[in-house]
């Protein structure tokens, strides 16, 4: 029988070869949020997953597709909580809403995942293809939830008509500049923003601005 002493002298790749894959997207995560997509090289995230290059090659054809992976495994669940939960909520619109927002801010944007968002931001120009991919999973699903939650509360009475394509841009846009200021000037200790009242301000208005007289939520 292998001693324990002998088990934690293998390498990480002989004692957790069913954990390899998610070894390699939490690496992968940690690198392209540090560097940036074109900076971030595979035997670096071999490297630090603790597998050789080549075994990241069997599970991983290329860079795109890790950053794929990466996408899919971590910020395409929470919208499809946030699709459940619309698809559920008995409420009034507005806190459809704040709830939202709030599970992006928790889910996302509090979390190393917004460093994903900063690194579109920065090199989709350079990576079309890999702009295209991350509109199409992230960026249009997650403008499609906001749409959502404005057409229900316009049918329910509880919005007024809006454009809804705009009113979701519009939404986004703040959203987006908190990310960019985490990772910014926020980062460099210069002019703080305390998100949850950034945030508290942000639904304040759009709520106010939505809502029809007589319906709005408590």
């Amino acid at each position: 029988m292998t001693s324990l002493v002998e088990a934690r002298n293998k390498p990480r790749w002989e004692r957790r070869k069913d954990a390899r894959p998610q070894e390699l997207l939490e690496a992968a995560l940690d690198l392209f949020v540090e560097r940036g997509y074109a900076a971030t090289r595979l035997d670096e995230v071999a490297a630090r997953a603790g597998v050789s290059k080549g075994t990241l090659y069997l599970y991983f054809e290329n860079k795109e597709e890790l950053f794929k992976a990466v996408v899919r495994a971590n910020m395409v669940p929470p919208l499809a909580d946030a699709e459940e939960l619309i698809n559920t909520f008995e409420g009034h619109s507005s806190e459809l809403l704040r709830q939202c927002i709030d599970g992006w801010w928790q889910c996302i944007g509090a979390t190393k995942l917004s460093g994903i968002s900063k690194l579109m931001m920065a090199e989709s120009g350079n990576f079309p293809d890999v702009a295209r991919f991350y509109h199409e999973e992230v960026v249009s699903r997650g403008g499609a939830l906001l749409a959502r939650i404005i057409e229900r509360g316009v049918a329910l009475d509880e919005f007024r008509p809006v454009d809804t394509t705009m009113a979701t841009r519009v939404i986004i846009a703040p959203m987006l500049m908190l990310t960019m200021w985490r990772h910014s000037l926020h980062a460099c200790h210069l002019d703080p923003i305390d998100p949850d009242a950034f945030l508290d301000c942000l639904v304040d208005l759009l709520t106010r601005g939505f809502e029809t007289p007589g319906s709005r939520s408590t």
